[in-house]
């Protein structure tokens, strides 16, 4: 896949995920996030009110953090495609 390829299928996640209106489960989100900013090269601190919310993305960019952007974008593509097939 070449680097427009994925960067219209990551772009093309992000929408979907953005327009869908249920709830996503909390570990979802912590991948997404991780994947999100790792593939968008946002290293800027998480910014919750809550400490333990921001310790577990701490955690969760901390575990992405030896993946290279391409990389980062693939799995957010995939985790997305995987949940909306299979709701999980």
């Amino acid at each position: 896949m070449s680097q427009s390829e994925l960067d219209i299928e990551f772009e093309t996640a992000v929408k979907r995920v953005n327009d869908h209106t249920d709830p996503f489960p909390a570990d979802f989100l912590l991948r997404l996030y991780a994947y999100y900013k790792k593939a968008t090269n946002d290293y800027g601190r998480p910014s919750s009110r809550k400490q333990i919310i921001n310790a577990f993305k701490t955690n969760a960019l901390f575990q992405v953090q030896d993946i290279s952007e391409e990389e980062a974008k693939q799995h957010y593509i995939d985790l997305v495609n995987h949940y909306f097939l299979y709701g999980k």
